[in-house]
């Protein structure tokens, strides 16, 4: 199957199957012209990289990954490596976290200025008309 067909089977541009051969994600056979055709399974597999990559996987994480799939099998090192990836995901939450609490303090303080915030606020210290 060529790249065209399977970039439209598994709903991705033929830039992005590039990438995927590219990193190493998705093997690919070239006719004696050069073009790339792949096996019926490259929708799948395509299907599976994407899942992985909305999952936040790294390309260099999903290639590391790959060969479990390909076994039918996770060993312990896949799932390690999942979990860390877990745990790394969820320490990035916690710091959105941390930066929409922190931003929705400013935007409180931005609608409700008080002189402890807002120093043109402080007697005498307002700047005067030019």
């Amino acid at each position: 199957m060529r790249i065209g067909a399977i970039a439209e089977r598994a709903g991705v541009s033929t830039r992005a199957l590039r990438y995927y051969e590219e990193q190493g994600l998705l093997p690919a056979q070239r006719t004696a012209r050069g073009q790339r055709v792949y096996e019926e399974a490259a929708v799948e597999r395509v299907q599976l990289i994407q899942q992985l990559f909305a999952a936040g996987l790294a390309s260099r994480t999903i290639v590391d990954l790959l060969p479990c799939v390909d076994r039918g099998e996770a060993s312990e090192d896949a799932l390690a490596l999942l979990k860390q990836e877990r745990d790394r995901i969820t320490e990035s939450i916690a710091d959105l976290q941390k930066a929409r609490a922190q931003l929705d303090r400013v935007i409180e303080i931005s609608l409700h200025p008080d002189p402890e915030h807002c120093p043109a606020l402080r007697t005498g210290t307002a700047p005067q008309p030019v």
